[in-house]
């Protein structure tokens, strides 16, 4: 009986606890001042963020297209949904979706043969509103080759965009690839 009475004994010890541990009073908000030894930082002012392009071929007739020394994937009449340039023999790959600024991500490319994954950044790019994607890889990585066929990319925010074969992009990539070797 003795040890009955000192297993009820502590139970009611231990209910008593986590009874007194769930009665505590709620935390209380701070207010505007926030905590004391808090600083209030102010962001940078970012500009509205772009319109969202169409969906990655929502029609089946996204293909690519050259503009001077930039290749573009997307419908005719309607913003790109992808960009190669290439740029002081850096292929800078653009993905103008919105992006918050300061954000970073991997823009995760499947080819046939490969899975690339290209850091990205918000990017504020001349002549566009708010912040977007943009990354680079190095001319002469082999990598690169990944967006000469056919690919699949994946981004945050962004969505899935399959992407079809172009000899813009071809040309884009293996200019960039024979500016390195000079």
């Amino acid at each position: 009986m003795n040890n009955l009475h000192r297993v009820r004994h502590c139970a009611a010890i231990a209910a008593l606890i986590a009874l007194a541990a769930c009665s505590r009073p709620a935390p209380q908000p701070q207010g505007d001042a926030g905590p004391l030894d808090a600083h209030r930082v102010a962001l940078p002012a970012a500009d509205p963020l772009p319109a969202p392009p169409l969906p990655a071929n929502a029609d089946g007739k996204a293909t690519w297209s050259k503009d001077g020394e930039t290749a573009r994937f997307g419908v005719s009449g309607a913003g790109p949904l992808l960009t190669l340039a290439c740029t002081e023999g850096r292929l800078v790959i653009t993905r103008p979706i919105p992006a918050e600024l300061g954000a970073g991500a991997l823009f995760a490319i499947e080819g046939p043969k490969r899975i690339v994954r290209v850091p990205v950044d918000a990017t504020q790019v001349p002549g566009t509103r708010g912040y977007i994607w943009q990354g680079s890889m190095d001319g002469a990585d082999t990598n690169t080759d990944v967006f000469t066929g056919p690919f699949t990319g994946t981004l945050p925010g962004g969505g899935l965009i399959k992407v079809s074969t172009g000899d813009a992009a071809r040309d884009v990539v293996h200019r960039c690839h024979a500016s390195k070797k000079s």
